[in-house]
């Protein structure tokens, strides 16, 4: 249990604290979620339903923190309702993952500031106490390594069939920490991973492909890789030229890994406008950044990957 007397700060911050949940909240509702019916059971998480739990101490989490705790394994696609603090993970002989981030949860308790007790003092009054939150941070089990194997939770095989082999390997041999879950697909530079929904997600698993292998064309960009600049914030320019190049890369992957996924809906198709009609030399500029994205990432691939389409004879 975390040390509830409170701090200056604590006290200061705890109206910060409310209004962050609360619009948290907002924003889910606002998505048209109710962070309150998650969806189990659906290709968007493989985690069971469940309270979250601390996987330590077996205790539920309880009030706000179950719905915190249960949008961060829809969103992130966990496996599991377990969690520890970055102390506990150490006791338990496990560590927390380099570069992860833990989710924020709260701790709710009440306290008697010195002006109420010098009030209820003077007046003869009974003391008021005052409700306050503290923050602290936890990880799932799945952000842990080398953890006991009565808490490590294995996430779920992907179906057979669904990955096809060569891009399965292209990804593998790339080395980049490629994460299949949750309901978003997104490359996080600071953290160096690509996080895709599972293929039985996308209404025709077919396009999981090209979803996975544009988000692996921007962990090409890494410093450690190909070094563009992938600092352009979301809505911007410079973003969307990224976007460009993103997806020009994966339409060259899918056309030499064999794979024929259909048409994908423009989501950037106004702001690449935009990026073409200002510089006429863009497109050769993203065309060409794409290639080299595509070829440093089919560098990767083993020469005995089959093929999309290559038939085997039984022997």
């Amino acid at each position: 249990m975390p040390d509830t007397a409170p701090t200056a700060r604590s006290v200061a911050d705890r109206s910060n604290l409310y209004a962050e949940i609360t619009a948290r909240i907002i924003a889910e509702l606002e998505a048209g979620r109710l962070p309150w019916v998650q969806p189990w059971g659906t290709p968007a998480t493989s985690a069971p339903l469940g309270l979250p739990r601390n996987a330590a101490t077996g205790r539920a989490y309880t009030g706000v923190n179950v719905l915190i705790l249960w949008g961060a394994v829809v969103a992130r696609g966990f496996s599991g309702q377990g969690w520890l603090t970055f102390r506990q993970a150490l006791a338990l002989g496990g560590h927390v993952r380099k570069g992860e981030r833990g989710t924020t949860v709260v701790y709710a308790d009440r306290f008697i500031p010195d002006d109420e007790r010098r009030r209820a003092r003077d007046t003869g009054d009974e003391l008021q106490s005052v409700p306050f939150l503290k923050r602290f941070t936890v990880f799932n089990c799945d952000q842990c390594e080398d953890l006991p194997d009565s808490i490590a939770v294995a996430p779920p095989p992907i179906p057979e069939g669904l990955i096809l082999p060569r891009a399965e390997a292209l990804i593998r041999a790339s080395g980049v920490d490629v994460r299949i879950g949750g309901a978003r697909a997104f490359y996080s530079p600071q953290h160096d991973y690509v996080q895709v929904p599972p293929p039985q997600a996308f209404f025709e698993p077919v396009n999981w492909h090209r979803t996975a292998l544009h988000e692996l064309s921007h962990s090409s960009g890494h410093p450690e890789r190909l070094n563009r600049d992938l600092s352009g914030s979301f809505g911007s320019r410079k973003y969307a030229f990224e976007e460009l190049i993103a997806e020009i890369s994966a339409a060259f992957l899918c056309a030499a890994l064999g794979i024929v996924p259909t048409v994908r809906h423009a989501d950037y198709l106004g702001v690449w406008l935009d990026v073409l009609r200002a510089d006429d030399h863009a497109i050769v500029r993203a065309a060409s950044q794409a290639s080299k994205a595509a070829d440093y990432l089919l560098g990767f691939l083993p020469e005995a990957a089959p093929a999309a389409g290559d038939e085997r004879e039984s022997v």
